[in-house]
């Protein structure tokens, strides 16, 4: 029999995502869809899969896989002071810092979980006030993570800030959590023990920060040594964690986040998220549903009445995440941002299952969690697909600054292709801005171009910056303070290029812009190579790049693009090298490709191949 559970559960990880592609099935998370199957398998209804110590051995490493895979979803560059803590503009006009509105929101969500979890043992339906709270703070970081991928607005105000908010609402309740199960298995002395995990941490990524490089160059098929290093961090901080009494789960979610510091490549990730979600964790879901006994819950009144109590509650802790986006965002998409926040369940299904261990519930009331843990799970991303509206400031992709008001700039404000990019002008000269302020929508006047004046106004909150004035010492100033204010890409333009400045400014990450060279470089084209210059100035079949980040066509060959005949590939840059098409070329991710083809084709082609 132990076989044939086994069997079954592989058998329906396998089938669940096929059958919801069939039939089309998007808004249901696919951790829902096997939850639900494996109660429908489990001993709720034709108890077809049975407790094995196969399954409790894989569910176990399943859950370890899947917070370690959470730890690795953080995004760090949102935590960092000089990109994110700087206000930006919200679709509705309004400055925004979006770690300031994460932590006021979850703030709220702490306080809110405690005061529900107060009530909830006033009313004598659960008396464990410490563990409610922490199950009503968490969510879903995946979750929110794969609804905002889908709508594209990761990099935009809101998207950061649900981000961030979820973020903390998985990291904040497991920490405590750790210090929960250590108070309650008697345990507390240890405590401070705890501090060792993370130490060991600290030491893991220090020591593996080099060598990490290396294993990238000299790793093969048959070694695979970046899998290999990943899964020996996991078990040795899981490990540490079990010597000094803190849960596994902290110690594979800590593991995820040294891993994610290592900085791994796009690859890499995408080996162990297939490791994890295509055999681990799916059978820690299915087993999660075939645990859940039903018929005890339904058959228990008490329990009965607590699983809507517990339904809205969870939308309800939520609810100052909305109040607080309210004052951020629109009405709409704040109210849809709220709802999102309140999905839960990969934190909810470890925290249930430590307090089984510690006997702190019961499993009557745990299948009630996590029942009402999977109605949320199905509701919010729902609501938040069908309320959230894209404004035009969601749709731009990147925000460009250009700070110099001249004949080339001009050109470039009214040629940039407005579907990708939000362009601002900026100048310093009244006569130029009294020239151009009719025809270009976006200008704006400073008085001078002093370093503060630039960041007060948030010069500097864009994702490129470009510096065209006339005196090159002041392009360098500029462009160096911008990049010190955390703007991903600064262009300086130089009159006078010297190779010193090129190479020095090439170790600062600050790109160079020649006027002299390009005139040149231009001129040359037309007499060498008149085919590539009519490509180039060609307004009808524009020159085109991108970074594929659509794993729908990557790690296949070119040929095999169903829209390859619609455009003209010229160069493949991977890493540091430029490679030469052919159709038999696999793309991988990351890959930057230069591409032209007729502007309608190209411009659909680099959205599609663009997207996350």
């Amino acid at each position: 029999m132990e076989g044939l559970s086994l069997f079954l559960t592989v058998f329906l990880a396998l089938v669940i995502p096929i059958v919801m592609a069939r039939l089309r099935v998007t808004t249901v998370p696919t951790a829902v869809a096997e939850i639900i199957v494996g109660i429908l398998m489990g001993k709720s209804c034709l108890n077809l899969i049975t407790q094995t110590s196969q399954l409790t051995f894989l569910s176990n490493l399943g859950v370890i896989v899947l917070m370690f895979l959470s730890g690795m979803e953080i995004d760090f560059d949102l935590l960092s002071p000089k990109k994110h803590t700087r206000a930006r503009k919200s679709e509705s006009g309004k400055q925004v810092k979006p770690m300031v509105v994460a932590a006021f929101a979850f703030g709220g969500v702490a306080v809110a979980s405690v005061l529900l979890a107060l009530g909830m043992k006033a009313l004598g339906l659960f008396n464990d006030v410490a563990l409610a709270s922490i199950i009503f703070m968490t969510v879903a970081l995946g979750v929110v993570i794969a609804t905002l991928k889908e709508k594209e607005i990761l990099g935009r105000p809101i998207g950061q800030t649900i981000l961030l908010t979820a973020v903390m609402g998985e990291v904040i309740p497991l920490l405590l959590l750790t210090i929960y199960s250590t108070v309650n298995g008697g345990d507390a002395r240890k405590l401070w023990l705890i501090i060792l995990l993370f130490v060991a941490a600290i030491i893991l990524l220090r020591r593996f920060k080099r060598p990490y490089l290396w294993f990238a160059k000299v790793t093969k098929a048959t070694t695979q040594l970046d899998v290999r290093l990943a899964f020996f961090l996991i078990f040795a901080l899981v490990t540490v964690a079990e010597q000094v009494g803190a849960e596994n789960i902290l110690g594979a979610f800590l593991a995820g986040v040294v891993m994610k510091l290592l900085e791994p490549t796009q690859a890499t990730k995408d080996k162990l998220t297939s490791i994890g979600y295509g055999f681990f964790i799916p059978i820690f879901f299915i087993r999660t549903g075939v645990n859940l006994n039903l018929k005890l819950l339904f058959a228990n009144p008490q329990a009965l009445m607590l699983l809507p109590v517990l339904v809205i509650c969870f939308f309800l802790a939520k609810l100052p995440v909305t109040l607080t986006y309210m004052r951020a965002f629109n009405k709409r998409n704040a109210f849809a941002g709220g709802f999102l926040t309140a999905t839960t369940i990969t934190i909810v299904l470890p925290t249930l299952q430590v307090a089984r261990k510690l006997n702190a519930i019961t499993a009557t009331q745990s299948s009630a969690f996590i029942l009402a843990a999977v109605i949320v799970c199905i509701a919010c991303p729902i609501v938040f697909n069908s309320t959230f509206s894209l404004t035009p400031e969601d749709k731009i992709k990147e925000k460009v600054v250009i700070f110099g008001l001249n004949a080339v700039t001009m050109t470039v404000y009214q040629d940039l292709h407005d579907s990708w990019y939000s362009v601002q002008v900026l100048t310093c000269r009244k006569e130029k801005y009294d020239t151009y302020k009719s025809k270009v929508k976006n200008l704006k006047l400073f008085p001078d171009r002093k370093l503060d004046t630039l960041e007060a106004a948030g010069a500097f909150d864009t994702d490129i910056f470009v510096a065209t004035f006339t005196d090159d010492q002041a392009n360098l100033e500029v462009g160096r303070a911008a990049k010190q204010a955390g703007v991903k890409r600064v262009i300086v333009s130089q009159g006078k290029v010297v190779a010193d400045t090129v190479d020095q400014l090439r170790e600062e990450g600050i790109e160079l812009f020649a006027f002299n060279n390009l005139h040149g470089a231009m001129l040359r084209a037309l007499i060498e190579s008149p085919a590539v210059y009519r490509i180039i100035t060609d307004t009808n079949n524009a020159l085109y790049d991108v970074v594929v980040r659509n794993s729908a066509y990557t790690g296949r060959q070119l040929m095999d693009w169903d829209f390859v005949d619609q455009i003209t590939v010229s160069r493949i840059r991977r890493g540091d090298k430029w490679i030469s098409p052919h159709g038999s070329t696999v793309i991988e991710p990351g890959d930057e490709l230069i591409y032209s083809g007729p502007w309608r084709e190209a411009d659909r082609i680099h959205q599609l191949l663009s997207r996350e």
